[in-house]
């Protein structure tokens, strides 16, 4: 009876009964999604023609509400910023995942947004959901920005004339050191798995001292690989998720800072015995109003250098190594260089010698023209702001992105801007920089508090490190420390380009390295 009833339902499944019902219940479904899918693009329309504020700048087109212009920008957001600055100009807004972005392009928008006003604009409010979790409470943007002022005046104060004078052997020896893993004469590395682990090596033994490089073992490495798939543009975007990689990032930063509390704690108790690190420093600092820096924000702070300086120097450093694995012969130009300067190529590198290195200065100067670790940068609106010389109001809530790349690829400024020309920046200078009428003007300066900037300088159609009160603070440590590894690298090596020819750039990541693999083939000089 049991398995009568059985087949008799399962034959009830199977009849022509059950499949009109089936029909009807897709058909129901395919006509739901299709009726969500033509209210969301009727409500896009509506947001971009009805509800558009006149005063606000020109709205790139986009078909899908949130979403907005997130496919295209995401594909290549360079090209996105050059084909809409040819169709509205320099200011435009886009809309990506719900946030509305005024884009500041050339000289005046670099000018407008480097030197927004505090009550105006914020980088804070920009990026604290991105950092915080990484960085840690109390240090950069988690604090006023009097107070991350203050901070930057304490790390800009240690990077003294003598420390980077013993900051130059130390990097020798450590990418002496690193470069013996490659004990073939010849063989193949991975650029930017190479240039990321060496550039960790190299700040964290100048920087913070042999206590913090000697616990750089497997378990560190894969802390900082931990807290590293945590600033990505996803978290950038959505604060809170529940993802591995979320929780790993929170138990990664937990565990660095325990790290770093342990090494401070020793030191402090070793206060006479000062080395010429961050560390040592940052121990000896005050606030203006007297209260020393406490070891959970020096600790948070460590955590901020090196995460924030291992990105854009291995991405400098990869490029840069690519370029000279393309050309050969400028390897060759910057060996001879080294010998001019130096007598012997085997002569030590100094601090002194680096700095009468022309060319080397070039070539790195050249790759951060062309390869900028960041292309965009943020600030969120905290009151209505009025762009200078329009009607354009951008109101609270609303974000402010510039991107100076588009300015130092601008034919209009470098002529072939898109060729790699290390030469641009010497003798042949005058036939491919075209100055704008923009930079003649008087050169404010302002003490922020960490040293005096120019407010002009954000006019310059060159900004590698940003301008302004946010302007990266360890620029003379970065060219120090990518100097020092390619001119040992060039002296060790012969370097070319694989079959798989030059990286192109990942534009899925917040800083833009090579999209991996980016390999070269190397050959050791003196086996």
């Amino acid at each position: 009876m049991v398995l009568g009833v059985l087949a008799n339902t399962a034959r009830l499944f199977e009849s022509p009964y059950v499949e009109t019902i089936r029909s009807s219940n897709s058909l129901m479904v395919l006509t739901a999604v299709g009726g969500l899918v033509l209210t969301a693009l009727l409500w896009a329309q509506i947001e971009q023609r009805l509800l558009r504020d006149p005063h606000a700048p020109p709205q790139v087109p986009y078909i899908l509400p949130f979403f907005g212009n997130m496919f295209e920008f995401g594909l290549g957001p360079i090209k996105f910023f050059q084909k809409y600055r040819a169709r509205y100009g320099d200011v435009y807004t886009m809309l990506v995942f719900g946030r509305r972005m005024t884009v500041c392009l050339g000289a005046d928008g670099n000018n407008f947004f480097f030197n927004a006003k505090l009550a105006h604009v914020s980088a804070e409010e920009a990026y604290k959901t991105l950092t915080v979790p990484v960085f840690g409470k109390g240090v950069v943007y988690d604090v006023h920005n009097s107070v991350l002022m203050e901070q930057k005046r304490f790390m800009k104060s240690a990077l003294t004339s003598d420390n980077m004078r013993a900051y130059v052997p130390m990097i020798v020896e450590e990418t002496q050191q690193f470069v013996k893993r490659w004990d073939q004469k010849q063989g193949v590395v991975e650029v930017v798995q190479a240039m990321a682990e060496l550039i960790t090596l190299t700040a964290s033994r100048t920087l913070f001292g042999p206590d913090v490089r000697s616990q750089l073992d497997e378990t560190l490495a894969d802390l900082y690989h931990d807290l590293d798939n945590g600033f990505t543009p996803l978290n950038f975007l959505f604060e809170n998720l529940p993802l591995e990689s979320y929780r790993r990032r929170d138990a990664a930063h937990v565990a660095l800072k325990n790290i770093y509390l342990q090494i401070l704690k020793k030191r402090s108790i070793e206060m006479d015995n000062v080395k010429p690190d961050m560390i040592s420093h940052l121990l000896n600092c005050n606030y203006k109003n007297g209260r020393n820096l406490s070891h959970e924000e020096i600790a948070g702070i460590m955590i901020a250098l090196l995460m924030a300086g291992q990105h854009t120097s291995s991405a400098t450093s990869s490029w840069t190594l690519l370029h000279l694995a393309e050309n050969p012969k400028l390897a060759a130009k910057l060996r001879e260089e080294q010998i001019e300067v130096l007598g012997s190529e085997d002569a030590p590198l100094t601090f002194d010698a680096l700095k009468q290195m022309p060319m080397l200065d070039n070539v790195v100067s050249e790759i951060l023209r062309l390869h900028p670790p960041i292309i965009e940068i943020l600030r969120k609106v905290v009151q209505p702001v009025q762009y200078p010389g329009t009607n354009y109001v951008i109101p609270e809530g609303h974000y402010l992105m510039a991107s100076p790349v588009v300015t130092q690829m601008d034919p209009k400024v470098y002529r072939n801007p898109l060729e790699f020309r290390p030469k641009r920046w010497t003798e042949d200078a005058k036939k491919d920089y075209v100055p704008s009428a923009n930079e003649k003007v008087a050169n404010d300066e302002v003490d922020y508090g960490f040293g005096v900037l120019r407010t002009t300088s954000a006019r310059s159609p060159y900004l590698p490190f940003g301008a302004g009160r946010h302007r990266c603070i360890g620029e003379p440590f970065a060219y120090l420390q990518i100097k020092t590894i390619l001119a040992t690298l060039v002296r060790e090596f012969d370097f070319a380009l694989t079959d798989e020819g030059m990286a192109k750039p990942d534009f899925t990541r917040m800083f833009i390295m090579p999209l991996s693999p980016a390999k070269v083939e190397y050959t050791r000089r003196n086996p």
